[in-house]
Order: structure tokens, then sequence, then C-alpha cells
């Protein structure tokens, strides 16, 4: 059920490396929240330098060319512990998968009413409740 939208400098990282990072952004929902690995919807957009715009020292952090922006659309059912776990996957996974910097991936996680997803039809697949992962 998250949508992932991974927003990347442009021209910084392959067709390769950007379908790795899909890969990548599926695979923390599977490993950190159990959700089945055909829950995938990932869109990944690139930006120029005068179109996005990421402090490089914000934080503490030593962001590179390579800094993006993650918003993951997300059960608002979901708590607390389960957010932190997503966010420490995800940032690890694109560490190990794709070689991207803990310090480049800026995550904002953002929750939304389970009734207000639909998978298809027109449909409100989960306004009764949660789904059963």
């Amino acid at each position: 059920m998250p949508v992932f939208h991974a927003h990347i400098p442009t021209g910084r990282f392959s067709k390769e490396q950007k379908k790795a990072i899909g890969n990548t952004l599926n695979q923390s929902l599977v490993d950190g929240l159990g959700i089945p690995p055909g829950d995938r919807f990932i869109m990944i957009s690139e930006h120029d330098q005068d179109e996005l715009f990421i402090d490089p020292t914000f934080m503490e952090m030593n962001r590179t060319a390579n800094a993006m922006i993650i918003t993951v659309l997300v059960g608002a059912h979901r708590p607390l512990e389960d957010k932190q776990k997503l966010l420490a996957t995800i940032t690890r996974l694109l560490h190990d998968n794709v070689g991207i910097s803990p310090d480049d991936v800026f995550i904002a996680l953002v929750p939304v009413p389970n009734e207000n997803f639909s998978f298809g039809r027109g449909i409100s697949q989960l306004a009764e409740g949660a789904p059963r992962w």
C-alpha cells in the first residue's frame, strides 16, 4: 500500500541504478514491514539543479550531489515502530544495494487514512480496515 516517490538529481544515476532504487524501495517494504512483494507502487522523478534544492549540511549531514528526497504515502494505521523500521530499512538497503550514502537519503513519511487508497476500479479496498499485512 505505501506509495514511493523518489526525487533524484538528473543524470546522477544510470537506468540500471534507477531500477535498483525502485527494486530496493519495494524490498524495504517486504523486509521492513512484511508487505507482499506485489504491493509495488513507485515513481522516480529526475530534477535539474534548478528544481531540486537540498542543503548539503543541514542536521549535521554530509550530503553529496546524489542527495535525494523520498516521499512515502503510508497507511495512517502504522505505529511509530513500523515507521522507524521502514526509515532504517530504506536507508540501509539503498546503501547496500545501490551505494547511496545514508546522508544522501531524506525521507518524508506521509500518513494516509486507509480509506483514501484505491488499488483500482475506483474502489476503496481498505475502507473497512487495515490490510492483513
